[in-house]
């Protein structure tokens, strides 16, 4: 890498169009980020001391609270850093560094939505053999599989996006080092790259997606079979903050990476969503 680049720094120019707001950007974002760091960390807590939840489903959801935690920590500090007046340059290493972890740990939280519909799925519609499909063993390497998929999504994408030679350039316009927001700076042709990205980036969101829409289906057609009102109003509970969180993970992909021109303020905005919003 060090060989095909003449730079050693990028400079993140920030959100588009939010010039004169840096300081109300800094409480907003500031109080968001604490409050998500807390709200998981409480949930986590609360999963580690109680026994009585020391189930499969707040198995996961411990780890998603964990993931909440690290996701937007990959870009807030750097933000709330050049927000607060500090200096808005990056490293090539720490830009190269902060897109991987984006990426690794937003496939992995991708993944474990979807392993949590799998969980569902299971307890609504195979509640009696519910223990025994979902016995530890098969939840850690359910666990497992998800890292494995996000270490090597992330290690392809960042390969791709960082070979190429940036010599010119070094103002990113955005927020945070992200695939569509530093490949226009590079000094050969970046469609190869471009077009990886997004291929990728859709094809696993979209394997992701459909298996959540599989497993939400067979709930659907197991919750109408349920006679009571009150048993249907039980099994959808489970399910209602779950889907709404996919909704709000796998709907920000879909519009950055697959529009067909970059709009740098639609992306922005869709990236904060994503990144602090969706975690709070």
């Amino acid at each position: 890498m060090r060989n095909h680049t003449e730079l050693n720094e990028f400079i993140l120019l920030g959100i588009p169009q939010t010039e004169g707001l840096e300081t109300v950007l800094l409480v907003i974002f500031s109080f968001i980020y604490l409050f998500t760091l807390l709200g998981n960390l409480l949930i986590l807590l609360a999963i580690v001391s109680s026994s009585t939840l020391h189930t499969p489903m707040y198995f996961f959801l411990g780890l998603l609270s964990i993931l909440d935690m690290l996701f937007p920590s990959v870009t807030c500090p750097k933000m709330l850093f050049y927000l607060s007046g500090q200096s808005r340059a990056i490293s090539y290493k720490g830009c190269a560094v902060q897109l991987f972890f984006y990426h690794f740990l937003g496939s992995v939280e991708g993944c474990l939505y979807s392993v949590m519909a799998y969980d569902r799925f299971v307890a609504i519609c195979h509640p009696l053999r519910y223990k025994l499909i979902m016995r530890p063993g098969v939840c850690v390497g359910l666990v497992v599989a998800a890292w494995l998929v996000g270490c090597l999504q992330a290690t392809v994408l960042t390969s791709f996006t960082f070979q190429l030679p940036y010599c010119g350039p070094n103002r990113v316009d955005h927020f945070f080092c992200d695939i569509p927001a530093v490949l226009p700076l590079a000094c050969a042709d970046s469609s190869l790259a471009q077009r990886l990205g997004s291929t990728n980036v859709g094809f696993l969101a979209l394997m992701l997606w459909l298996s959540v829409c599989v497993s939400y289906t067979c709930i659907g057609i197991a919750i109408l079979r349920i006679h009571s009102a009150e048993g249907r109003q039980k099994a959808f509970s489970t399910c209602s903050a779950h889907l709404t969180a996919i909704l709000c993970a796998f709907g920000p992909v879909i519009i950055i990476y697959l529009q067909p021109t970059a709009n740098p303020f639609l992306s922005a905005m869709v990236q904060i969503l994503n990144n602090i919003v969706s975690p709070c």
